[in-house]
């Protein structure tokens, strides 16, 4: 630009070009978290020689995305989306390459310390989503972040898939058995690294500050602590619903999602190839509806509202743990539908809910509530997952789906909580 000051800058211009960038990083970065997820239980098993250890290694990621979540988002705030999602990345590059020693070394800890490393990129994924909402305009905020998570849909289904080719790969160039896949993780987020080192400029939250002002630029802002950050997203009404909706939409869907695969095995052999092409159906179509039509739930929380797209959302989740909740073990079509409800029910709750949280705040203070919330939405999702096999131990499938409904009571109570205040 010729002399005309950065703040000027045109910001449509700016945000079309940021939602693309981050679309196509998510979409990269989805496909090495999708390879790692298919290998990682596979792997800690081969390494710990046995069955128990096979639940380690997701746990282990999901607390790491979890955990990692307020320090990235510290990392943002002080020096941008740009830095923080580069150093996601990178860290999730030093945990496959953790991986793939663990499996050459045969050590289960150093396996879990890598897959929990590895998480990062799963976090990074998420608040790449907030970075969308950054320089959009109120009314289109929805929109924006909806189209990032969207671009999910791309890594979720090509990286399973990849997961065999890549693990041959792995072999003819001599790594370790299922090494070769996290290899290919490696090589995707060192891509996504150079991505957003390069291409996301200007960066979407320091522009949206330098324009929020009017004395030029601004220096950072000051220092918020998670605990401040989550109390002011608490203190209004839009932002407790967010946060809600976020959280319990994340922890009923693992919930259920997790233990669906091991419903359906029941009975049967475990090297069943026809029962596993089920089940891997079955989630395909879960993951559909997960990502494949948040850009609708988006418009829906931009034109009828964020709190009715939460409403549908928990109305959605409940239907879902009501259908997939009595189908038998051998009910693919049924679980399948209940998958795709739970799904979608996950989405509207995701979009609507972290939009919500986002204008529930300060621009200061955003990047601090937003890593906080994901950091309760990740530790939700690994306490449902943990309890989910006593669960389904001692009451079955159905007892997992009533905890998960019952889950969405919270989530009941502050939405109602919220139409009573709107209507006074």
């Amino acid at each position: 630009m010729t002399g005309t000051p950065l703040v000027t800058a045109d910001r449509a211009a700016v945000q079309r070009r940021t939602v693309a960038v981050l679309s196509a990083g998510v979409a990269l970065g989805g496909l090495g978290v999708t390879i790692g997820i298919t290998v990682g239980g596979l792997l800690a098993r081969e390494v710990a020689g046995g069955d128990a250890a096979a639940g380690l290694g997701q746990t282990a990621s999901v607390l790491g995305a979890a955990l990692v979540a307020v320090p990235l988002a510290r990392v943002s705030d002080r020096h941008g989306r740009r830095a923080g999602l580069a150093l996601g990345y990178g860290v999730a590059v030093l945990g496959a390459l953790l991986v793939v020693a663990a499996a050459a070394l045969s050590s289960l800890t150093l396996l879990l310390v890598g897959l929990f490393l590895f998480g990062a990129a799963t976090s990074s994924g998420l608040q790449a989503r907030y970075a969308a909402a950054d320089l959009a305009e109120p009314e289109h905020r929805g929109r924006a972040l909806s189209l990032v998570v969207w671009a999910t849909t791309i890594g979720s289904v090509l990286g399973p898939n990849l997961a065999g080719p890549g693990d041959d790969l792995g072999r003819a160039l001599g790594l370790p058995a299922l090494g070769g896949a996290f290899a290919l993780s490696i090589v995707v987020f060192a891509v996504v690294v150079l991505g957003a080192l390069l291409l996301l400029r200007p960066d979407p939250l320091l522009l949206a500050r330098r324009l929020a002002t009017t004395t030029g630029p601004a220096g950072p802002p000051p220092r918020t602590g998670s605990g401040a950050a989550l109390r002011a997203v608490w203190a209004t009404p839009g932002g407790r619903l967010g946060l809600t909706a976020v959280v319990v939409s994340h922890a009923v869907m693992v919930g259920l999602m997790v233990m669906t695969p091991v419903h359906m095995g029941a009975g049967h052999a475990a090297a069943d190839g026809t029962t596993l092409r089920v089940i891997g159906l079955v989630i395909s179509v879960h993951v559909a509806g997960m990502y494949l039509f948040s850009p609708v739930v988006g418009w829906l929380a931009d034109r009828v509202g964020r709190a009715a797209t939460v409403g549908l959302g928990g109305l959605l989740l409940l239907l879902a743990a009501l259908v997939a909740g009595t189908a038998p073990a051998g009910a693919a079509v049924q679980l399948g539908v209940g998958l795709f409800l739970l799904g979608l029910g996950w989405s509207c709750g995701l979009v609507a809910g972290s939009t919500m949280v986002t204008e529930s705040v300060n621009p200061e203070v955003r990047p601090t509530a937003q890593g906080a919330t994901d950091l309760l939405m990740g530790l939700g999702a690994a306490v449902a997952g943990a309890v989910g096999g006593p669960l389904l131990a001692i009451g079955g499938f159905g007892l997992v789906a009533v905890v998960s409904a019952v889950l969405v009571v919270p989530l009941a109570v502050v939405w109602v909580r919220g139409l009573q205040r709107r209507l006074r």
